[in-house]
């Protein structure tokens, strides 16, 4: 893929990128520091992250790799204040931290449902909040990207707490570009279909169904995307080429979701108790 941006669009920016060790979060946290950019990214594992750092540092960039749950507002706090001592204040931030798994909503449990939930929209909001609260202090401006999901506006069959939560992301994006938009802090997201990746594709693919095939038979351009593809709309929205655009919600899906709806709702024409098998198989091999 040809690289149209300048090779320091992104210098002098620090940009966290949250879940950043590893799929899209290490993809998008590797270009960012490929364009100038001095990136922390944080997760829960720290092995993960010493790889991305690793791999950043090996072509020349600038990295730090910080544990940190995003579920706990303490460890947030903790968390940006260290990222600042070690590589100055930052000025992007990156919603990427997210959890999801394929159940029927009538069997998902209470601890699973708060899993998701705390995860995906709490996570996003402490660690918006966190950096607004510093922008606004220091009366400079800055930018956040969330990273929400197509059927955060269609909603989904069988991703009940990850849909909901994503429209909680995408509503606190809009909420807060109209809110903190006169300050120069802008607030976009992102809402990507299938972009395969290790992790996440073991967690929403049953055993037994040609689901890749499906879903790629779904998409009008007959292709899934690729990390890089969501990595350069991510330099895009991060960068000043989008100066203009505030508390957008872009679809980057290659026309999935206007062909086909909900990502998961083909599930549907399965019998119930089949699909629930298959589910509960996936949970069995995740232990």
């Amino acid at each position: 893929m040809q690289d149209s941006f300048h090779p320091e669009i992104l210098s002098g920016e620090h940009v966290v990128v949250t879940g950043g060790g590893t799929g899209l979060g290490k993809a998008m946290a590797t270009r960012f520091a490929s364009l100038g950019a001095r990136v922390t990214v944080c997760g829960r594992r720290p092995e993960p992250l010493d790889d991305t750092v690793d791999d950043i540092e090996g072509r020349g960039g600038a990295a730090e790799g910080i544990p940190c749950n995003v579920r706990d507002p303490e460890a947030v706090e903790d968390f940006f204040a260290e990222a600042e001592e070690r590589q100055g204040n930052v000025t992007r931030l990156v919603n990427n931290a997210a959890a999801n798994f394929l159940a029927a909503s009538e069997d998902i449990s209470p601890n699973g449902f708060d899993a998701i939930i705390k995860t995906n929209l709490y996570g996003s909001f402490y660690c918006t909040q966190a950096c607004g609260r510093r922008w606004l202090e220091r009366e400079q401006g800055g930018v956040v990207l969330s990273i929400a999901t197509t059927y955060a506006e269609t909603g989904s069959a069988f991703v009940l707490p990850s849909a909901m939560s994503k429209a909680g992301v995408v509503a606190m994006t809009k909420s807060l570009a109209a809110e903190w938009g006169t300050a120069g802090i802008r607030l976009n997201a992102v809402g990507p279909g299938p972009f395969p990746t290790e992790g996440a594709w073991s967690r929403l693919s049953p055993p037994g169904m040609d689901l890749e095939e499906q879903m790629r038979e779904r998409i009008p351009l007959g292709r899934f995307g690729e990390p890089e593809e969501l990595a350069n709309l991510a330099v895009f929205l991060l960068s000043d080429l989008s100066s203009y655009m505030n508390g957008a919600f872009l679809t980057y899906d290659g026309g999935e979701v206007l062909a086909a709806g909900g990502q998961f709702n083909q599930f549907t024409q399965l019998p119930r108790e089949q699909i629930k098998d298959l589910f509960e198989q996936m949970r069995d091999g995740d232990g």
